[in-house]
């Protein structure tokens, strides 16, 4: 049977857990069971994006949020290579009064391009610089001062590298982050085993292309070099029972010794991708971002 990008790591690394347990929000947040009161004048409605990056375009989506005014962002990111994209997740957080933009990364799922793990810092780069572009948030009634990052697995390291870098995101979600770095140092068959596993909808790629490429990562990619620049930005960091909470523990811990107190953890007992905590999901991201307004 192939394993997914978290099984594998989990069977390579053999990472213990060690992120602060939390209990999910007691009240469900209303956004999780009520759709949002019929607005003709401003109803929620979603739009296709093409982003410029690089002289591509990402393929992405806007789920616009309803009412009048503009309303913040959130920016999602999906993970390797994206089969799980979080889209209740999203639809959840529009419920919540957030407009929400996502998008496939070059070479991935239809998007023009051939797949790079560096690249995909950059389309998140180039995500945020379309959700800034006064037209496109004009046109999409966004509020671009007010921008959260939210990304899974890989995505998760997407996220968190692009925030430590943008200081005007303002805050972060990582839900089972990947620390991709981790693999850059892992010799060649292991790398490719793992990439094996995770080549759907991705352009231009082999397992040993994908395995030489992720190897070019460096220390400066790693999450715990992200820390510097997390420290004065709310961040909340989920883990689950996937064997890669230590690698947002390694995050959270140097943020902290550096004086960060703005990061909010929560470790579930669960798989990468929630399954069986959905709505535990949703109801603690969406608690979160209503504490930044």
């Amino acid at each position: 049977m192939r394993l997914s990008f978290a099984a594998a790591i989990v069977a390579i690394f053999s990472l213990a857990a060690s992120a602060v347990l939390a209990a999910p929000p007691a009240d469900l947040p209303p956004a999780i069971y009520t759709d949002p009161a019929p607005d003709k004048v401003h109803p929620a409605r979603m739009e296709v994006l093409h982003i410029p990056s690089h002289g591509l375009r990402l393929n992405g989506i806007a789920y616009v949020a309803a009412g009048a005014g503009a309303h913040p962002v959130v920016v999602l990111l999906h993970g390797l290579p994206g089969n799980e994209k979080n889209l209740d997740l999203a639809q959840a957080i529009r419920r919540a009064g957030w407009t929400v933009v996502t998008f496939n990364y070059r070479g991935s799922w239809g998007t023009p391009g051939v797949f790079r793990f560096a690249q995909n810092l950059e389309d998140a780069d180039a995500a945020l610089a379309f959700v800034r572009d006064p037209a496109n948030a004009k046109s999409l009634g966004l509020d671009a001062r007010r921008i959260v990052i939210i990304g899974h697995s890989m995505g998760g390291w997407v996220a968190i590298n692009t925030a430590a870098r943008d200081k005007d995101v303002i805050g972060l979600v990582s839900i089972s982050a990947a620390d991709m770095t981790r693999l850059a140092g892992a010799p060649e068959p292991i790398r490719e085993t793992v990439m094996a596993g995770n080549m759907e909808s991705l352009a231009g790629v082999t397992a040993q292309t994908m395995a030489a490429d992720v190897a070019t990562l460096g220390p400066q990619d790693a999450l715990p070099s992200a820390a510097e620049g997390l420290v004065g930005k709310p961040y909340l960091a989920l883990t689950a029972d996937d064997g890669l909470a230590g690698d947002t523990d390694a995050l959270v811990k140097a943020i902290r010794a550096r004086g960060g107190r703005q990061v909010t953890t929560l470790h579930a007992a669960t798989d990468h991708t929630w399954d069986d905590h959905r709505i535990a999901l949703e109801a603690t991201v969406i608690d979160w971002l209503q504490g930044l307004k």
